[in-house]
C-alpha cells in the first residue's frame, strides 16, 4: 500500500489551529440549515421521536463515513506531490491512464465536470452560509423578517468587494473566530443532550436503517438534507497542499467532528423536547440571552466560510488556466510573502453576480438547500470514480479490492444525488445549468486550443529545415537576442518565419522558448529549464512550472544565464504571435464551439501581462488561422 504523506512535518499544532480557521469553515456552518431543512417547513409536519433519531442517526453516519473514512483516511493519500483537490487528482488518474486515449478522454470528461460542478458549489455555498446566519434575526424578531435578504446582499457585496486587498488581514481572525465556534457548538450541543439524554441511542446505526425502510420514497427528501451535514468535504482534501494531510486529520478529529456530532445531537434533544423547535433549531438551541452575540458570531463565522471557498474558487480557476482548461486570466498576486493568495478578477464579479442573483431568487436557506445539494454530491461522485482510476491503475491496487472500495461510497453518492435530484425542479436545476455551461467553456478551450496547434503544425517547418536553408542562403545577423514564444514543442514558429520573411534578417541569437506546465503543483528548480543547442547560435528552451506555480519570462531569462545561456535582458526582443482565427466548414469543432473558442481567445489576458513580459521589448507579428 502507499503510504500516507506527510509533508508538513514540523508545527502540527500551528497547523492544526491554521486548518481550524480555513478548512472547516464550510462543514463548520452546516448546523445552521441542515437540520432545519431536514425537519422544517418543507415537511409541513412536527417530527415524531422516531423520526429525529433515525435522521441524527443517518447525520452521524454519513460524518463518519463521507467525510472521515472516505475524505479524511482515503481521499488524503491520493496526493499529487503534497496537493490536493478534484484538479490534482484528475492530473493523477490521466497520468495512470498512459497512452489510452479513450479512459484518458472519460477521465478528462469526469474532471472537468467535477471542476464545473465544484465551481457551482462555490456559488451556493456563500449564500445559503450568510443566509442561513442571517436567518437569525427573525427568531429573535420576527418583525424584522424583510431585513433578511437586504442584510445578507449587504455582507455578501461587501465581502467581495474585499477581495483586491487580499485574505492576509482577515485571515488573521479565521482561527481564533472559528475555535470560539467550534466550543460553542460543542457547549451548546452537550447542555442539550444532558437533559435529554435518549438522542443518544442515534448513535446505533441500525436506526438509521430502520427509518430509511419506513420512510421508504419519503426518505429522499430527508436524504437531501442530511447530505448537507457533509458540505465542505471536499475542502479536507482540497486543502491537503496547505497544511498537510496530518494536520487536518487531527483538527477533524479532535476538535471539529466532535463539535459537530455534539451540536447536531443536542438540536436532536431539542426537537424530542419540543417538536416545534423544526423551525429553527440552531438558533432556538440557545438561551434567550445569547441570541444576539450567537447571531453576531454565526455571522462572523460563515463570512469567514465564505471567503475560504472564494479564495478557493481563484484557486481552482488558477490551476485550469494553468493546465490550460481556461484562456489567460488577469491574475493579481495579493502577498508578496505567501504562495497562493491570489485575486481574479473576473471570477471575482461572476460569483459576485451568481451570489446575489441566488439570494433574491430563493430567497432562504431551506430554497437553496436543494440547489447545493445537487453540487456536493455531484463532485462527491466525481472524486468517488477518479479515486477509482488512481487505486486500479497509478497505485496498482487489485481490481476486486478497487472495485469493492469504490462502489460502496459511489452507492452512497449516488444515492445523495438521487435524493437531491428530486428538488431539481426546485433550485436543483441551477448547479447543473451552472455546471454545463462551465463545462462547455473549459472542454471548448481545451479542445479549441489542440485544434489550433494541429493547424499550425500542418504550417510548421521542422527546425532542421531551416538550419539547412540558413546554410545555403545564410540572412544578414543583427545584434541582440530574440526570444520567439511558441506553445509547439516541434517545429520553427510561425512567427520566427514571418520576421525572416518580412525582414530578411536574423538575430545573433535565436530562442525559441515554450513554456510547459506539468501535471503536478511545482516543478524545482533543478527540473525548471532545458536547453538544447542547435548550432549557428539558436537554441530551443522548455521551461517547467507546476499548475501552483506562476510562469514568468523574466525568470526564464535568469534561469537561461545561470544555465550559461548568455542573454542581456536591454539587448533581447520577444516575438510574440497573435494569431487570428477564422471559423471554417473544415472538419474540426462544431460551428458553436469554433465560435465560442474564438470569442475566448478574444477576451483572454494579453500575453505580455500575463507572462510578465517588459512590454517594451515586446514585437507582435500577427497571422491568420483558419479553423
Amino acid at each position: 500500500m502507499r503510504p500516507i504523506p506527510d509533508l508538513k512535518t514540523g508545527g502540527d499544532a500551528g497547523l492544526v489551529i491554521g486548518a481550524l480557521g480555513v478548512v472547516f469553515g464550510d462543514i463548520g456552518t452546516s448546523p445552521l440549515y441542515a437540520v432545519k431543512v431536514a425537519f422544517g417547513e418543507p415537511q409541513g409536519s412536527l417530527p415524531a421521536a422516531d423520526d429525529v433519531v433515525g435522521v441524527l442517526s443517518l447525520i452521524f453516519w454519513s460524518l463518519i463515513v463521507i467525510v472521515s473514512i472516505k475524505y479524511a483516511i482515503l481521499m488524503m493519500r491520493a496526493d499529487n506531490k503534497g496537493e490536493g483537490g478534484i484538479m490534482a487528482l484528475m492530473a493523477l488518474a490521466l497520468r495512470g491512464a498512459g497512452d489510452d486515449s479513450g479512459r484518458r478522454a472519460m477521465l478528462l470528461t469526469a474532471g472537468l465536470l467535477g471542476t464545473a460542478l465544484f465551481f457551482g458549489d462555490g456559488v451556493i455555498a456563500p449564500a445559503i452560509s450568510v443566509m442561513g446566519a442571517v436567518e437569525g434575526v427573525e427568531v429573535m424578531a420576527p418583525r424584522l423578517h424583510g431585513l433578511v435578504i437586504p442584510l445578507t446582499l449587504a455582507i455578501l457585496v461587501v465581502l467581495f468587494l474585499l477581495q483586491s486587498r487580499g485574505t492576509a488581514f482577515i485571515g488573521k481572525l479565521f482561527s481564533p473566530v472559528m475555535s470560539l465556534w467550534f466550543a460553542v457548538l460543542a457547549v451548546l450541543g452537550a447542555v442539550s443532550i444532558a437533559r435529554t439524554p435518549a438522542i443518544l441511542a442515534a448513535l446505533n446505526p441500525l436506526e438509521g436503517v430502520n427509518f430509511l425502510a419506513e420512510a421508504r420514497w419519503q426518505s429522499l427528501t430527508v436524504l437531501g438534507a442530511v447530505v448537507l451535514v457533509v458540505t465542505g468535504a471536499e475542502a479536507l482534501y482540497a486543502d491537503m497542499g496547505h497544511f498537510g494531510a496530518r494536520p487536518i486529520r487531527k483538527a477533524w478529529f479532535s476538535a471539529v467532528l466532535p463539535a459537530l456530532v455534539l451540536n447536531y445531537f443536542g438540536q436532536g434533544a431539542l426537537l424530542l423536547r419540543d417538536p416545534a423547535a423544526a423551525a429553527n433549531p440552531f438558533y432556538l438551541l440557545a438561551p434567550s440571552w445569547s441570541m444576539v452575540p450567537l447571531l453576531g458570531l454565526a455571522t462572523l463565522t460563515t463570512i469567514i466560510a465564505s471567503q475560504a471557498v472564494i479564495s478557493g474558487a481563484f484557486s481552482v480557476a488558477w490551476q485550469a488556466v494553468q493546465l490550460d482548461y481556461l484562456p489567460r486570466l488577469r491574475i493579481i498576486h495579493t502577498s508578496t510573502g505567501k504562495v497562493g493568495q491570489i485575486y481574479i478578477p473576473t471570477v471575482n464579479w461572476i460569483l459576485l453576480a451568481a451570489v446575489a442573483a441566488l439570494v433574491l431568487g430563493f430567497r432562504s436557506s431551506a430554497e437553496l438547500a436543494a440547489a447545493y445539494g445537487i453540487a456536493v454530491t455531484g463532485t462527491m461522485a466525481v472524486t468517488t470514480l477518479l479515486a477509482f482510476a488512481v487505486l486500479n491503475k497509478l497505485w496498482r491496487w487489485n481490481l476486486w479490492l478497487s472495485s469493492l472500495i469504490a462502489g460502496a461510497f459511489l452507492s452512497i453518492d449516488l444515492s445523495f444525488f438521487l435524493a437531491n435530484s428530486a428538488k431539481i425542479a426546485h433550485g436543483g436545476w441551477f448547479p447543473l445549468a451552472a455546471a454545463a455551461l462551465l463545462y462547455a467553456l473549459m472542454s471548448t478551450w481545451r479542445e479549441g486550443r489542440q485544434l489550433l496547434m494541429k493547424r499550425l503544425n500542418e504550417k510548421a517547418m521542422l527546425l532542421e529545415d531551416l538550419l539547412a536553408r540558413l546554410e545555403t542562403d545564410p540572412p544578414p545577423r543583427v545584434p541582440g537576442t530574440a526570444v520567439y514564444l511558441t506553445a509547439g514543442r516541434r517545429g520553427v514558429p510561425q512567427s520566427l518565419l514571418q520576421n525572416l520573411a518580412t525582414n530578411k534578417v536574423l538575430h545573433e541569437q535565436v530562442i525559441i522558448l515554450t513554456v510547459v506546465t506539468r501535471d503536478e503543483p511545482w516543478v524545482p528548480h533543478s527540473e525548471r529549464i532545458k536547453i538544447r543547442h542547435f548550432g549557428d547560435r539558436i537554441y530551443r528552451v522548455r521551461v517547467y512550472y507546476g499548475f501552483n506555480q506562476q510562469p514568468s519570462i523574466l525568470e526564464a531569462v535568469e534561469r537561461c544565464r545561470e544555465a550559461g545561456l548568455p542573454m542581456a535582458l536591454e539587448t533581447t526582443s520577444f516575438f510574440l504571435g497573435r494569431e487570428t482565427m477564422l471559423a471554417t466548414p473544415r472538419p474540426g469543432l462544431a460551428g458553436w464551439r469554433e465560435w465560442l473558442f474564438i470569442r475566448l481567445a478574444r477576451n483572454a489576458e494579453a500575453a505580455t501581462s500575463y507572462w510578465h513580459i517588459p512590454p517594451d521589448r515586446v514585437i507582435e507579428l500577427g497571422l491568420i488561422v483558419e479553423l
